[in-house]
């Protein structure tokens, strides 16, 4: 799983150093507000909604952006969205999972379907490639949080499923029923967490070589481009040497 890890950290990365952050935060805003319309919109009586902010503030997301967002909820203000999941393939066979909040399914269908095409991938049909993975929680400290054997014991009690740490972080993966109550489990014991959220987990992965994963980078940012798409996965796997000159 080190390639996906790594595609991690290079969205991570990338999502910091964007210049466009209105965009960014225009995703967030979206989730924060269904999560509210869905559920209480007091985050501590509403765990969807709880993640989503928590999300938010670790992007830097200003307070009154997630507040505004809150308020549109309680107010009825704001479009109905639908939540939809596409499934395709990019280069050389990788899956690619697009989860997208919309308002016109006809549109983001069009749209997700015409960037696959022109960015070298296939659109395929739903179940094509969730097989692939496994839906879990995710909850990324820095490596400052403490050394793998503290964060590993802290993870086991606080009923986590699985810990892979390296020098810059420890992830730490649970069941998605789970994520809530183990993320705050959790924070009481090493604080505040640098990023918690639902993610899809390859089970399986796909080798690309340098050509593949550019190719595979313009196609993930393509899509993510879209105002409808929320949140990329792909199951891509690749040498250090490969990722040292992306």
């Amino acid at each position: 799983m080190a390639g996906h890890s790594k595609w991690a950290n290079i969205q991570h990365r990338k999502g910091r150093q964007d210049a466009v952050r209105a965009k960014l935060f225009s995703k967030f805003s979206k989730e924060i507000t269904i999560a509210a319309k869905m559920g209480d919109p007091d985050p501590e009586k509403n765990p969807r909604l709880r993640l989503a902010v928590k999300e938010a503030k670790s992007q830097s997301m200003p307070k009154d952006n997630i507040e505004r967002a809150i308020k549109k909820a309680i107010g009825g203000d704001g479009e109905d969205y639908e939540e939809i999941r596409y499934e395709g393939y990019g280069p050389n066979g990788v899956a690619v999972i697009v989860e997208a909040m919309t308002d016109n399914r006809n549109r983001t269908a069009s749209n997700v379907r015409s960037t696959f095409t022109k960015n070298g991938g296939n659109l395929g049909e739903t179940g094509s490639v969730a097989f692939m993975f496994e839906r879990k929680g995710e909850i990324i400290y820095k490596a400052a949080a403490g050394d793998a054997d503290t964060i590993m014991m802290a993870a086991i009690e606080a009923g986590a499923e699985d810990v892979v740490s390296d020098d810059e972080e420890h992830v730490i993966y649970c069941a998605d029923t789970d994520l809530n109550e183990v993320a705050t489990a959790l924070e009481g014991e090493l604080g505040e967490s640098e990023s918690t959220k639902l993610i899809w987990k390859p089970t399986t992965t796909t080798e690309l070589d340098l050509d593949s994963m550019q190719t595979l980078m313009k196609l993930v940012d393509a899509l993510e481009d879209d105002d409808d798409v929320q949140r990329v996965t792909t199951n891509f796997e690749a040498s250090d040497e490969v990722m040292a000159q992306l």
